[in-house]
Formats: C-alpha cells, structure tokens, sequence
C-alpha cells in the first residue's frame, strides 16, 4: 500500500515527490559515538533512537501543530524517555524498530494534525 493510500490528509499537502517513509519522518538508532567529540545531547542509554520530522512534513502542518505533535509524541504510550531540544528533532526511547516507530509518527501526524 502507497503512501498516498495509508496518509492521504497528509499526502494531499505535499507538493513535492515523496518516495518512502524516509522522505517524511527520518529514525535513526541511536548510538554512542566515541569518535565523535561532540557533547552528545541524546544519550543512547536514554534515547534509543533519533527523530527528524522533514520540512515538507513541517510546512503541511505547521508550527502550531508540531508543538502539539512534541505534546502528543511525549504522551505516547509507544514512546519512552521524550525529549525534544528542536520543533523537528527528537529522542525518545522505544521497543519497536525504525520503520515502525515512523509508521507510528506519520500515522499520528495525519489522524490528528492534518485538516
């Protein structure tokens, strides 16, 4: 099934070509990356994963309903340990793996945020 066919509110407002799940919601498993000498702000043991809400997704809902998105993503059942430092980044701690988790966010983003 298309993404056209699972999220059609959302889908309606992009105007640009969306190929996979990618190109909405980006998760990332988080890990700790001891090359790296950045402070890390999502630490793995907390976060195991990483959210990135893409701008196509930011401008079809806009900046009052990802605030309410950071609201409901923190309540959420499936999601653990919330934290979110940006209006499109996030950490947040999960049993499911990244596909599923994204499924999660989208399908939640086009059910109550999308007019």
């Amino acid at each position: 099934m298309g993404l056209e066919t699972t999220y059609p509110k959302l889908m309606a407002k992009i105007t640009d070509p969306v190929y996979e799940i990618r190109d909405l919601v980006v998760v990332d498993e988080n890990y700790d990356d001891i090359d790296s000498e950045e402070l890390d702000v999502f630490e793995p043991d907390e976060y195991n994963f990483l959210v990135y809400v893409t701008p196509r997704v930011q401008e079809a809902v806009g900046e009052k309903n990802m605030q309410r998105l950071i609201q409901m993503l923190g309540a959420h059942e499936k999601f653990g340990n919330f934290f979110a430092p940006e209006i499109d980044m996030y950490g947040l701690q999960s049993d499911m793996d990244e596909e599923a988790i994204a499924h999660e966010i989208v399908s939640l983003i086009d059910r109550e945020l999308v007019c």
